[in-house]
């Protein structure tokens, strides 16, 4: 019988674990695929910068993450298991995580994000439609996050040619290995200061237009409709 002591250790254990398993796979699938991406150019001096906000869709995490390793970005993700399996891959890559949701210490979470990427320049990121959905509709906090920190949102996606496409809310895909990958980026997506709530309204709306337009066209690259 363990003591909650050891109980605590063994779990922490674990994770790591899960981690490391986890980014072992992710470098595995990518680093024997043959990825393709569009759109990056005009992004190139924003990215040098650090002064930016990835918005990537719930089940197209995979090859942003695996491309953005060691880049020490701040992740806002859920508290949820699935979350834990997320943040968990991505400390291993080199990202720092801050737990939290929309319905879940989502102010904690969003306040300490806002910190992280001011006095710390790092770039963000949200999954704008985590942790539960509904499936390729953008919630307000990305929104709020670029207007406090005066950070343009770059809208990211991907496809790969070959995925197992799973039957979760998302329709989370992984891709397998040894395929060809597309990853796309959109246009920005800047929130002024002083957006008024149909100001913020308009900018949610267009990071959600943006996304899946870039989705969609991702999709369309390989054959592939996912419903």
């Amino acid at each position: 019988m363990l003591t909650p002591d050891q109980n605590r250790r063994f779990k922490e254990i674990k994770w790591k674990l899960v981690g490391i398993l986890g980014k072992l796979l992710v470098d595995f699938i990518f680093s024997t695929s043959i990825i393709e991406i569009k759109g990056q150019k005009p992004l190139e001096n924003l990215m040098k910068s650090r002064k930016y906000i990835m918005a990537i869709w719930h089940s197209r995490i995979l090859l942003v993450s695996y491309l953005f390793k060691g880049t020490n970005a701040s992740i806002l993700v859920s508290r949820s298991d699935d979350g834990e399996i997320i943040a968990r891959i991505l400390q291993a890559q080199g990202h720092e995580t801050v737990r939290g949701s929309t319905s879940k210490g989502g102010l904690r979470a969003m306040s300490k994000l806002i910190k992280d990427l001011k006095n710390k320049r790092r770039p963000g990121a949200i999954i704008p439609d985590g942790p539960r959905g509904p499936r390729f509709q953008v919630q307000p906090g990305v929104i709020m996050l670029a207007k406090k920190t005066g950070y343009p949102s770059i809208p990211a996606s991907y496809i790969a040619k070959k995925i197992k496409v799973f039957s979760s809310w998302d329709r989370f895909i992984l891709p397998y290995p040894f395929t060809r990958c597309r990853m796309v980026y959109g246009k920005l997506i800047s929130v002024p200061a002083d957006a008024d709530s149909v100001g913020l309204e308009n900018c949610r709306k267009a990071l959600e237009n943006e996304l899946n337009r870039i989705t969609k066209s991702a999709d369309r690259h390989f054959g592939h409709q996912i419903d």
